[in-house]
């Protein structure tokens, strides 16, 4: 195709686009003014709708309203109509059901805070008023459950109760309180109590504890404490006394155990030791138990009930031994003042755990009081002791010269003291923690011991005869020794110590021999005349010869009828004591005989001079000390 066909061509188009965008124009222009009327009509259109979009949110906004207004009457509704119910449960009372009982009052409470929170309702005041009267009333009603509750299964505990919570060696069935009927020594009895189990009693069901629990809860809620505190304080303190009665505690004073006979008042301490361990193993024990559990979780109140409840039980117990503390001393005291102390300390650990409250500080600081007082009195008895033994002025006189009855008393109570060797350590150790216990354990032993030999020094005196004085002292010396060295007193009095006392009696025992029998040994001595050679009897008149035998056997015969009345009660000591004599007797005699008894036996009467044989002799030497009865004694 040429230039000018494509050119006009091209003309063509552009006239063509040139007409199709005057058509565009004029259809957008046809649009923007169609546009521009439906804004004008919207807008009029909108103009006319407010009023009623006015009203739709309005009739909206009621219809919310209403709706929350039905729900917060619903509420309301519901909280009366749970009051309702919460009432008739009050009004039967806790005892058919005490649990669906105790659901009501944490309704009401809860309906209290609700209407308390809501007082702009119009009932409100009113509804306040009558959960509030109610409730009152429900806590009234539940103090009195409460009350009879614990007081149905209050009950004081029989002894045999008790006995049977106790280990066996401690049961009434096993001997007197505290000791068992076998032959275990003091000490060992103390060891095995060391390791004794006791069973404290049931002193309420424990089915019944959680109930008295949640009650004693609610009355703290409702403020009621001290309600709470006087009804638990006065039946279990009633029955806690009762059951400390029915033991056989009683309330006794110094003037009470003063004009006591002594035997009286010894069962009477047996029986204190063995209560005051009952009382604080088994009774004050479950009392702590279940005052913890029914009020657990108000600390303060339930020190102060366990406190209150167990005050005068404990003042009832403790007042005994302050009785005897203080009682006029005497020697015989001293043992049941340290098992007394014994019994303080096995259960300090008990009290200090039991009332180591500030509520019971005062019970506490009585019992170590007493401890402290009983030991202190423990140890001026042992002062009293020496100084008695020292000063014993007694007339008893044993015309025998047997072992003397203060001798074997005071070796009978050392021994005994040597049973409480650990007690007397910790006694020793309450006033000097400058010594140890043991020496001064040693010191007192050896001032009792030595006041005792001072004593029978000043006895032996009351002897009229040399011989019997130096038997006394020689028997009553070894007794004590013989005693020492079979007990625990010899590992603190020593190897020493015995080894002198030994020697002390063989002192006593030559003496004996000497003052005893030297004047009759003399009598089977012949001086021969002077120039006679000395080695035959032809110089001794046959005269000379029989007053010998005569007053040798006159001698004799009074030595043997006194001496077969005294008494060396020691069967190897008197048996030495036997041979001795023997010893020196019978060589003599025989010599005697051999060199005059043929000058005797070729004359008149033979048998009138040597009366007796050596093996005559030898028999009644085996007579001499052995306490026989004579139809005519001679002392």
């Amino acid at each position: 195709m040429g230039v000018p066909q494509a050119m006009g061509a091209l003309r063509e188009r552009a006239a063509f686009v040139r007409e199709s965008l005057q058509k565009s124009q004029t259809i957008t222009d046809n649009m923007v003014s169609i546009l521009g009327s439906f804004d004008y009509r919207l807008s009029a259109l909108e103009t006319a709708m407010r009023p009623t979009q006015i009203r739709t949110h309005s009739i909206r906004k009621a219809h919310e309203n209403i709706d929350k207004t039905l729900k917060s009457a619903e509420v309301i509704l519901a909280q009366f109509d749970l009051t309702r119910k919460a009432e008739a449960k009050i009004l039967k009372g806790p005892h058919e059901d005490l649990e669906s009982y105790l659901e009501a009052i944490d309704q009401l409470r809860a309906n209290i805070k609700f209407f308390s929170s809501n007082k702009s309702l119009k009932s409100s005041d009113g509804v306040l008023a009558q959960c509030n009267n109610l409730l009152a009333k429900a806590i009234s009603k539940l103090e009195d459950e409460f009350r009879q509750l614990l007081k149905n299964y209050s009950k004081p505990v029989e002894p045999d109760r008790l006995f049977d919570c106790l280990p066996n060696s401690l049961r009434p069935s096993s001997g007197p309180p505290g000791q068992e009927g076998d032959s275990k020594s003091h000490a060992e009895h103390q060891k095995s109590l060391q390791a004794a189990i006791y069973t404290p009693p049931t002193l309420i069901p424990p089915r019944v504890l959680p109930l008295l629990h949640d009650l004693a809860q609610q009355m703290v809620l409702a403020g009621h404490q001290q309600q709470l505190f006087r009804i638990y304080r006065d039946t279990r303190a009633s029955v806690l006394e009762q059951s400390i009665r029915k033991l056989g505690v009683e309330r006794l004073s110094k003037d009470d155990v003063q004009k006591m006979p002594w035997e009286v008042l010894e069962a009477k301490i047996g029986s204190w030791i063995h209560h005051m361990r009952i009382s604080v193993k088994l009774l004050f024990a479950g009392e702590r138990k279940i005052c913890d559990q029914i009020l657990d979780g108000v600390h303060s109140l339930r020190d102060q009930c366990f406190a209150e409840v167990t005050a005068n039980s404990v003042s009832m117990l403790l007042s005994f031994g302050e009785a005897i503390a203080k009682s006029k001393r005497s020697p015989e005291k001293l043992f049941v003042l340290l098992d007394m102390y014994e019994i303080m300390r096995e259960l300090q650990s008990e009290i200090q755990f039991l009332f180591g409250s500030k509520a019971c500080m005062e019970m506490r600081e009585s019992a170590f009081s007493l401890t402290k007082r009983l030991a202190q009195t423990a140890q001026e008895t042992f002062g009293d002791f020496e100084e008695a033994v020292e000063k014993d002025a007694t007339k008893t006189t044993v015309f025998d010269g047997t072992v003397h009855p203060l001798t074997s008393y005071v070796i009978n109570y050392v021994k005994f003291l040597f049973d409480y060797r650990s007690t007397l350590k910790l006694l020793f150790e309450e006033f000097d923690t400058t010594h140890p216990p043991e020496s001064q354990l040693a010191a007192v032993t050896t001032r009792i011991v030595l006041a005792l030999q001072n004593n029978l020094d000043g006895k032996s005196k009351q002897y009229k005869d040399p011989a019997l004085t130096q038997l006394f002292l020689m028997n009553n010396i070894h007794y004590i020794v013989r005693s020492v060295r079979r007990s625990e007193a010899k590992d603190v009095l020593g190897d020493d110590w015995v080894q002198i006392q030994r020697r002390i009696v063989q002192q006593h025992a030559n003496q004996y021999k000497r003052v005893s029998w030297a004047k009759i040994l003399q009598c089977l001595t012949v001086q021969s005349a002077p120039g006679s050679g000395g080695g035959d009897s032809g110089s001794i008149s046959r005269g000379i010869v029989k007053d010998r035998f005569k007053t040798f056997n006159a001698q004799f015969e009074e030595i043997h009828q006194r001496q077969s009345q005294w008494t060396v009660p020691d069967s190897e000591l008197r048996e030495s004591l036997r041979l001795a004599v023997a010893e020196v007797l019978l060589p003599a005699y025989r010599s005697f005989i051999k060199r005059f008894g043929p000058m005797i036996e070729n004359g008149k009467n033979p048998t009138k001079y040597i009366r007796y044989r050596p093996e005559d002799l030898e028999r009644m030497l085996n007579e001499f000390f052995e306490g026989k009865t004579w139809n005519d004694p001679k002392r």
